[in-house]
């Protein structure tokens, strides 16, 4: 679907991805690439090709993967395995587009399980793997956790991502009586690196309510055989069974001055302000989506079972009323930070409105971009976050300049429709350039 995308940050830094001996079928090289992160605390970023978060990508295949992986977890938790098809999604990432349609689409209402498991999905990269991964499982409830503090909402818990640009997750349920219910919790981040954040979430969930399975699902399990004993040690800690599911595994090689070395390239290379080259072009066009009172756009305070019905009529309305303001050729649905799941179905829902579309979403992660086609991240615009932010942190959208859309349309709710995202060196702004019809629409 895309070049070997690691060549470049292999070249520069020997970082490579790593497959396990004797791995076939999917390998890492499949699935992700590589780039270099401006974060002191971590020099290179795996960037995943099939999330929708840094390279836009077909909708369907994204979908198409989250529900593989909760096929698995299903199936870790006792439900009968293969709903969702392996070889047509090996064949639609290798490029084979006839086979999108026989994946997985939201349609499929999930597996059965003995005792429907709350999901719980990673702010801000994971929060739509998390919710598709939720929609495996009939009757399951879904939440992730999130850096937004959100007036009239408490945190029922929190925990720290140690090596993340921004650390700290909180957990904002609707009904923090889902976080004492004793269900199984399937945890669903992109990548398990060392399995400390994992960790970390399941000893503060395992405070609020003991319980009996976790399940820790990731597209890729990165894990040295170092770090493997993270969570083996915790579950014999904790009295509790903790299994781990994931698309591929394998490690990720660094030299041992990789910080260093990452440092310098960015001093070196990184522009002073990756952002488009100028504050004109089209001029945006707003809609305001009739989106159905109580009707959750996410997760973030919890999403029930019994909302998927609505959620996809309301997401079917919303792409007719989109679909007929846009021009031909490619169109790009963007995500807005953590809001990933209802810009991803919509998205699903305008493939049958137009040939080609694609799915990303912005981001709080400063990358480094380099224009080469053995890197993941070729060109990077950074905005002013359009939601009030103390630290005054920019936001990014990667790989959308100069990607040639015909169309895109934006995704935000109604948080972050502030003055910062219209104003000067906004999210609005730094778009209008690089696209010929821009659609904002707030839901």
């Amino acid at each position: 679907m895309t070049e070997h995308l690691t060549r470049w940050v292999g070249e520069h830094l020997d970082v490579t991805l790593v497959d396990p001996p004797g791995a076939d079928g999917i390998r890492l090289g499949d699935l992700a690439g590589l780039a270099v992160r401006r974060n002191p605390k971590r020099a290179h970023l795996v960037v995943s090709k099939v999330l929708g978060k840094h390279i836009p990508t077909d909708p369907r295949l994204v979908y198409a993967s989250a529900r593989l992986l909760g096929d698995r977890a299903a199936e870790a938790l006792g439900g009968h395995p293969g709903r969702a098809a392996w070889g047509p999604f090996v064949a639609a990432l290798r490029g084979d587009r006839e086979e999108l349609a026989k994946c997985v689409g939201p349609a499929d209402p999930g597996t059965p399980v003995p005792v429907p498991p709350l999901v719980f999905g990673f702010a801000e990269t994971a929060t739509a793997l998390g919710h598709a991964v939720s929609d495996s499982f009939a009757g399951a409830r879904y939440l992730h956790s999130t850096r937004r503090a959100v007036p009239g909402f408490t945190p029922a818990g929190t925990f720290d991502e140690s090596h993340s640009h921004a650390t700290e997750h909180l957990l904002l349920p609707a009904d923090p009586g889902w976080l004492s219910d004793p269900a199984p919790v399937v945890l669903v981040d992109d990548e398990l690196t060392t399995g400390r954040t994992a960790a970390a979430t399941i000893r503060a969930l395992h405070r609020l309510r003991p319980r009996d399975r976790y399940v820790v699902a990731a597209l890729l399990d990165l894990r040295t055989e170092a770090d493997r004993p993270v969570l083996a040690d915790l579950a014999a800690e904790l009295g509790t069974r903790i299994d781990v599911v994931s698309l591929a595994n394998g490690e990720v090689d660094l030299p041992a001055d990789v910080l260093e070395r990452g440092t310098a390239l960015v001093s070196r290379l990184a522009p002073a302000h990756p952002t488009a080259s100028a504050p004109n072009g089209t001029a945006p066009k707003r809609i305001d989506a009739d989106w159905p009172a109580g009707l959750p756009e996410g997760g973030r305070h919890g999403f029930a079972a019994e909302h998927r019905t609505g959620l996809g009529a309301a997401v079917d309305t919303l792409a007719a009323e989109v679909a007929g303001g846009l021009p031909d050729g490619r169109i790009l649905v963007l995500g807005s930070e953590e809001l990933m799941y209802t810009p991803l179905r919509l998205a699903l829902a305008l493939t049958g409105y137009r040939e080609h579309v694609r799915y990303t979403s912005t981001t709080r992660s400063p990358v480094l971009p380099v224009d080469d086609p053995g890197y993941a991240v070729r060109t990077s615009l950074r905005f002013a976050s359009p939601e009030p932010d103390p630290d005054g942190k920019p936001r990014f959208v990667n790989n959308v300049e100069g990607a040639g859309f015909d169309g895109i349309v934006l995704v935000l709710d109604r948080a972050a429709d502030t003055p910062s995202l219209w104003g000067a060196g906004g999210l609005v702004e730094a778009l209008r350039p690089v696209t010929g019809s821009l659609n904002v629409v707030v839901l």
